[in-house]
């Protein structure tokens, strides 16, 4: 048997990295190329190993935290050979201390190692807008074919003991083997939480070798996770650990890290408490000018708020902790630009100078992270800020970085989350609201013709809440043809028979009102004539009829915003023709959709008044059958058609 020093070992990567090799051998060698082919049919490339280890000790008087990272997969087929890339991230605050990486092939019965030469260092694409330092390595790999093995290792250093990383089993291939281990001294305490493990497939121990503690979790044969469309995330369905330092001992002090939400929020406190102490003229008399006519607090956060949104043109641009401290408002102010920080600090500084006191700077995680402060307090919960405004018993959502949102509501991407902000000095949790459907409506009033088999019609639709601002996102400055498309896209009516024949926008720049689209348009071939019956389907919008789930889908189903649609159409019924059949009304309300369909007729007038508003924005696999129930009933009351019989 082999005996190791660890705490020498842990000091040494290039001593680690070979470790690392001989435990690869070692695990994988019982399988032979064909037999791990044999056991994955389906797929061009297999991990064998996803290992991280951590050593953690004290080191003057502070953690010292050592990450060393082994990779290895096998290309199993001619397409598998494409994939000749892998890469590993990094950062200012995560340094890189040393690599390895080759390409392992099989020759003449032997192994053959071929070292990696081809590598480039470039800035990761992050979705996360809090902290965004991060670089990565990209590594070319020479020589693959069928069997080849991709490995590579390397180590890093965490200089801040706030920052440990989650480990995720599983990914976009099976994995073999998956392992997880921190060796910690015995005077530092670990904690840690699993997610998306109800079965408990996760393996995990904890002992004591060479007066270390060792914490090791693993799970082996990982199935490839399915990433499908309008999921929340991969962090909603893959199984895997948040570990942090609790809490360490140096010199008989006892220090405490994280995992209660004050130590969250200490830590935090420390990046603001110097914010904007230093008074800019040139900000406080802009931010004087533009509140000068404005009574009410309320009033002058809005014009701010407005202010911001129009003139600080949001890039992230962040760098080591300037991914957690937000900069000064009077640099945001000099460059007009900021990232998500810098428009909450220049919001709060201009509502100081305005002399509201009580807007302050608040940290919150979007939606892509599955966890609130109960379930994980550390910075993994969060990768957002923005400002906060207490408007008596309540608060207002000061978001500086979607441009179109209206003042009132939160952005999109933060409903039904929590805010994090320091009220009287002392750390207060506030959960942000689902904005209701009804605050997000799509209104159209549609007038119709029948002209021969052809429908003509004049509308106006009016979009409100997120379906105005994410609508005037998406269209930004588009003009000509370019701009009549989405136009047309958005108003498209029946079939692709659907002939835009002139529009009018209105209101784009207000936020406060609806943004209105006037048009005319004529749906060629829709009528349907046989002898003296005339058939016409008056829901020229089915909407949410392509929205059945897949009975084999895994993720959980997510809308961006709830949406109320509120549609009228009034036909104008022929001179010549009576009403041979009209569809019943119909009802529907149950804990997903609110459905209304009512027909009417006044003065040759047919009106069809359309009310669906939606209740649910995250559908859970148990909804899932009655959710396609419930679309099933308005694909029913869809198809319902109109016959008109001709005198």
């Amino acid at each position: 048997m082999i005996q190791m020093n660890w705490s020498k070992l842990s000091n040494n990567p290039f001593i680690l990295i070979a470790f690392f090799v001989f435990y690869s051998i070692s695990s994988t060698a019982q399988k032979s190329f064909q037999d791990i082919k044999n056991l994955y049919p389906d797929h061009n490339e297999v991990v064998l190993d996803n290992y991280e280890f951590y050593d953690i000790s004290i080191e003057n008087n502070s953690p010292k935290i050592i990450q060393d990272n082994h990779y290895e997969s096998i290309i199993l087929t001619q397409n598998g050979i494409f994939n000749n890339k892998e890469s590993f991230s990094y950062s200012d605050l995560i340094p890189l201390k040393s690599y390895d990486a080759y390409t392992v092939i099989n020759e003449n019965g032997k192994e053959k190692k071929i070292k990696v030469t081809q590598t480039i260092e470039k800035q990761s694409e992050q979705s996360s807008v809090f902290y965004n330092d991060v670089k990565e390595r990209q590594l070319t790999f020479p020589n693959i074919e069928t069997g080849a093995k991709k490995v590579y290792n390397y180590q890093t250093q965490f200089l801040d003991p706030h920052l440990l990383h989650k480990f995720i089993f599983g990914g976009s291939m099976p994995i073999q083997n998956s392992t997880l281990e921190v060796r910690t001294d015995k005077n530092i305490v670990i904690d840690y939480k699993i997610f998306n493990d109800p079965d408990k497939t996760i393996v995990y121990s904890k002992t004591e070798k060479k007066g270390k503690w060792v914490h090791k979790w693993t799970l082996s044969d990982i199935k490839a996770a399915k990433f499908e469309d309008n999921s929340p995330g991969f962090l909603y369905q893959v199984p895997h650990v948040d570990f942090y330092i609790k809490e360490y001992t140096s010199n008989g002090k006892t220090t405490p890290v994280l995992g209660d939400i004050p130590e969250l929020f200490n830590y935090y406190k420390d990046f603001v408490k110097d914010l904007n102490k230093k008074e800019d003229p040139e900000l406080k008399a802009l931010t004087l000018e533009i509140t000068k006519d404005k009574g009410t607090d309320e009033e002058k956060v809005k014009s701010i708020f407005y202010w911001v949104k129009e003139n600080i043109k949001y890039i992230a641009f962040e760098n080591g902790y300037e991914g957690f401290i937000p900069r000064e408002a009077s640099l945001v102010f000099e460059r007009k630009f900021g990232d998500c920080k810098d428009m909450a600090s220049i919001i709060s500084c201009m509502a100081k100078y305005a002399d509201v006191k009580n807007v302050t700077v608040a940290w919150i995680g979007t939606r892509s992270i599955p966890y609130s402060y109960n379930d994980l307090a550390t910075p993994s919960v969060d990768n957002h800020m923005i400002a906060l405004f207490k408007k008596g018993d309540t608060y207002v959502f000061l978001d500086g970085t979607d441009k179109e949102t209206r003042y009132g509501i939160p952005t999109a991407f933060i409903q039904g989350k929590e805010v994090l902000f320091s009220e009287n000095d002392q750390y207060k949790i506030y959960p942000v609201p689902v904005v209701l459907a009804n605050q997000n409506e799509v209104k159209e009033k549609i007038d119709l013709k029948i002209e021969n088999t052809k429908l003509t019609g004049t509308a106006k639709m009016d979009r409100f809440g997120y379906n105005r601002s994410h609508i005037l996102m998406q269209i930004g400055d588009a003009s000509n043809k370019a701009r009549q498309e989405m136009i047309k896209s958005l108003v498209l009516k029946g079939n692709n028979k659907f002939n835009l024949k002139d529009f009018k926008e209105e209101n784009l720049n207000d936020k406060e009102l609806p943004y209105s689209i006037d048009y005319a348009f004529e749906l060629d071939n829709y009528i349907v004539k046989v002898d003296k019956e005339i058939y016409v389907n008056l829901f020229l919008d089915k909407i949410l009829e392509k929205a059945t789930i897949a009975k084999d889908r895994v993720a959980q189903y997510e809308f961006d915003y709830l949406t109320q649609f509120t549609t009228q159409y009034a036909l104008e019924i022929p001179k010549n023709c009576s009403i041979k059949y009209l569809p019943k009304n119909f009802d529907l309300d149950n804990d997903y959709l609110k459905a209304h369909f009512t027909y009417e007729l006044k003065n040759d007038i047919l009106y069809l008044n359309v009310s669906l508003a939606q209740k649910k924005l995250l559908l859970n696999k148990a909804d899932f059958e009655p959710w396609n129930e419930t679309i099933k009933k308005l694909k029913t009351n869809y198809n319902e058609t109109i016959i008109l019989l001709e005198k």
